[in-house]
């Protein structure tokens, strides 16, 4: 397969991963506002998660801050694919590696303070860590074009 559509396809995955993860945030935070816990059939501590301390962040809730970020990520991808240049690939990258970083805290949070999972908050853990590894392949596809 040619480096291009390589680049491509991985341009097409990460904005589908990011647009899963906009659709996953943006549920959480429409529950917030309705003031509703999210429906949580496979563990049961989504309740406790949304509705602990941990979830507002200076008034904002944590689930509106996790949408802003995913449709961040999912224009700069649909910007990049429109047209391929070298600062939109790394504003995603830059964007991905702080969105780790919270992923990271929040999953450290879940596990051994709050004492409790959330399904749509490990999603988006998984959503976050799949761009994070999707990053580096497409970097790397990048310089192969730009070299080759």
């Amino acid at each position: 397969m040619p480096l291009l559509r390589k680049s491509s396809l991985l341009g097409y995955l990460f904005g589908l991963v990011a647009l899963a993860g906009f659709f996953d945030a943006t549920y959480l935070a429409i529950k917030h506002f309705e003031g509703l816990a999210p429906n949580c059939s496979i563990l049961n501590g989504c309740e406790v998660v949304t509705t602990s301390s941990y979830s507002v962040i200076f008034g904002v809730p944590v689930a509106l801050m996790g949408s802003v970020y995913y449709l961040t990520v999912l224009l700069l991808t649909v910007a990049y694919l429109d047209s391929p240049k070298r600062w939109k690939l790394d504003s995603a990258a830059v964007v991905v590696c702080f969105g780790l970083l919270a992923t990271v805290w929040f999953v450290y949070l879940q596990l051994f303070v709050i004492h409790a999972l959330c399904l749509y908050c490990m999603f988006s853990a998984l959503t976050t860590t799949t761009l994070f590894l999707f990053i580096f392949f497409w970097w790397r596809h990048y310089r192969l074009l730009i070299t080759v």
